[in-house]
């Protein structure tokens, strides 16, 4: 299984590293990645896809082989969602595609999900372990009204968001971890030997963590009404430390048409089972290939 690979200019001239998989005439699917992964988390899933589908992948601004930004607010969501059209333009032109994404890359696409400009353009969206920061912003104030014990649950789960805005312990945290060490990590949160090891795993955990400060308090302090304009696909890993199951009972109010499926996973699904991810990923999008 081989890439071709490119580079992608963004609208604020950094440079993304862009992957391509497969025969350029099946159905476009792009893959996002999360933090603190780039685009070979996908590659396991990849394997299973490629026979099907014409596959895109790129690190996201600040992991990877893709540039630094400096500022902090060069990560904010309307950047990313501007970097995703920069790739589709650049490898599928006027294309039409299918998005899944992972963790943030699943958060930052639903900036582009529900972006009119995408209405057709993104045929489905299967979304795994990344809620829309606004409808989790919104389900967050529900639950503080009326069911505090699922509020504070959340709130547990998520106390790196708050560790992650420490300006200078937070990255360096990451200078800690090698390959290895952050592969015994994840092995023991799967419960799953062998897992592919993320050689780069000091820096896209260092960087990435921009992601966190440019985007969340503005998001859940100011959430926006925002509704997709695609079928959704929620992949719910019932065994999740770091996301709710209870936070995808927020998105059918925002999207018309909707799918939910559990796995019996942890976080990090993509790896420890990639032959279901993509199984649940190839369903969908072939129920709504145009």
């Amino acid at each position: 299984m081989q890439a071709q690979s490119q580079w992608v200019n963004t609208t604020d001239q950094q440079r993304l590293n862009v992957k391509t998989w497969g025969d350029s005439g099946k159905p476009a699917l792009v893959l996002v990645h999360g933090y603190p992964d780039n685009q070979e988390v996908w590659e396991p899933v990849i394997e299973n896809l490629i026979q099907h589908f014409y596959i895109v992948s790129y690190d996201v601004r600040g992991a990877g082989a893709s540039s630094v930004p400096k500022r902090i607010r060069a990560y904010r969501l309307e950047q990313l969602s501007l970097d995703l059209e920069s790739v589709v333009n650049s490898v599928l032109e006027g294309r039409s595609f299918h998005l899944a994404a992972h963790d943030w890359g699943s958060i930052q696409s639903w900036e582009s999900v529900t972006e009119a400009k995408f209405r057709g353009r993104i045929l489905s969206y299967t979304t795994i372990s990344g809620p829309c920061l606004d409808h989790a912003a919104f389900w967050m104030r529900d639950q503080f009204k009326h069911q505090k014990s699922k509020f504070f649950k959340q709130l547990f789960k998520s106390w790196y968001i708050v560790a992650f805005q420490l300006p200078i312990l937070a990255p360096t945290v990451w200078h800690l971890f090698n390959a290895e060490r952050w592969g015994k990590v994840l092995n023991r949160l799967e419960k799953t030997k062998g897992l592919p090891l993320n050689q780069n795993i000091s820096k896209d955990g260092e960087y990435g963590i921009g992601l966190y400060r440019a985007n969340f308090l503005p998001r859940l302090s100011m959430p926006r009404q925002r509704h997709a304009v695609c079928p959704v696909q929620a992949v719910v890993l019932k065994r999740d430390n770091f996301v709710s199951p209870e936070l995808i009972d927020e998105m059918p109010k925002w999207v018309e048409d909707f799918s939910r499926v559990d796995v019996d996973a942890n976080h990090w699904a993509v790896l420890s089972q990639p032959e279901l991810i993509a199984e649940h990923i190839s369903s969908f999008a072939m129920k709504h290939n145009g």
